[in-house]
């Protein structure tokens, strides 16, 4: 009976994975809710699980990419304690994503809370990295998803922690109440917090608690209004310009002219998304096209290959990518 199964399924391999003296529930979840999620994703293989055993039936290379898979989860969880299916989602996602030689898989931007390792995980944020390095200005243009903003905020909280600055200025555009924050109750920076809410959570992850606390309190890390920073000349600072693209012209000009002397600026935007009334132009495209070139500036431009959240964030943006194209080859438009 076995010989005539081998017969009809010639390919069929079979492979013994051992996950060591980890309990199983920490790996697959609760009523087997991880193992699910992984048997849904390698669903030509099956999968057996026999306490801290793992059998897998199915072709070779399938076999070879899940047991390469569960050495990075077993690896997580030793690392972390803890694997959730978001974790899982970013491991399997990861493997759709080529990493070529060129990017330093083992370089560490910073270390966070809990263990967390922050690096690049895509070839662009890889670019971002290496272009900070030897420029002092650096815009980082791509479509949401792709870590641009995370990215930005591990290079100033290293910078930070390296002592190559003395503080972290973290702005954004508040476009959305058209700069005029008086109206929103609580100071400055609790007027703000909603915009910068993306920071904030890139902040938790790199700096604990109570450091970021005594940081913000310090004006060490400062919150500064896109609107407020006329007239301000930072140096030995790292800033960053959050939502680029939902600059005017004069505002993203006011903002570059900020620069000191040792200072370093990170801008992200993306172009696809400008949130300013028809009447206004984004300064986001004319500054990354009169700059190109200039030494001391870097523009890395990040794309569909570097999302890092869900799948379908990767097909969204493709879509909507393919009509803001289409659209702008047949309609004329001020942004």
């Amino acid at each position: 009976m076995n010989n005539k199964n081998k017969q009809i399924i010639p390919n069929l391999h079979e492979k013994i994975i051992e996950i060591g003296s980890i309990n199983p529930v920490d790996i697959f979840g609760v009523n087997n809710a991880i193992l699910i999620q992984l048997q849904a994703h390698f669903s030509k293989l099956k999968i057996i699980v026999r306490g801290n055993v793992i059998k897998v039936l199915g072709n070779s290379k399938d076999i070879a990419v899940f047991e390469e898979t569960m050495l990075l989860i077993v690896s997580h969880f030793e690392r972390f304690n803890n694997v959730t299916k978001s974790n899982i989602e970013n491991i399997l996602n990861a493997k759709s994503r080529v990493f070529e030689e060129d990017i330093k898989k083992d370089e560490v931007i910073v270390f966070g809370n809990k263990g967390l390792i922050i690096k690049a995980r895509t070839k662009n944020q890889a670019k971002m990295v290496e272009s900070i390095k030897t420029n002092d200005m650096l815009f980082a243009i791509g479509p949401a998803g792709t870590g641009k903003t995370y990215t930005a905020v591990a290079l100033a909280v290293r910078a930070l922690k390296n002592k190559e600055v003395r503080k972290i200025i973290l702005t954004r555009p508040a476009v959305e109440a058209g700069e005029n924050l008086g109206f929103l109750p609580g100071d400055l920076k609790d007027k703000l917090d909603p915009y910068l809410q993306p920071l904030y959570d890139a902040l938790r992850d790199m700096i604990s608690p109570e450091k970021l606390e005594d940081y913000l309190e310090n004006n060490i890390i400062q919150i500064a209004p896109l609107a407020y920073m006329r007239g301000r000349t930072l140096d030995k600072a790292f800033v960053i310009l959050d939502e680029g693209q939902n600059a005017t012209e004069n505002q993203i000009k006011m903002f570059l002219t900020r620069m000191g002397k040792s200072a370093k600026f990170v801008i992200t935007g993306d172009a696809t998304q400008v949130d300013l009334p028809n009447n206004q132009k984004s300064g986001l495209k004319k500054a990354t096209t009169i700059l190109k070139g200039v030494e001391g500036i870097a523009i890395v431009k990040l794309n569909e290959q570097d999302v890092v959240r869900h799948r379908l964030v990767k097909h969204v943006i493709k879509a909507f990518e393919k009509d803001y194209n289409s659209n702008k080859n047949t309609k004329p438009t001020n942004k």
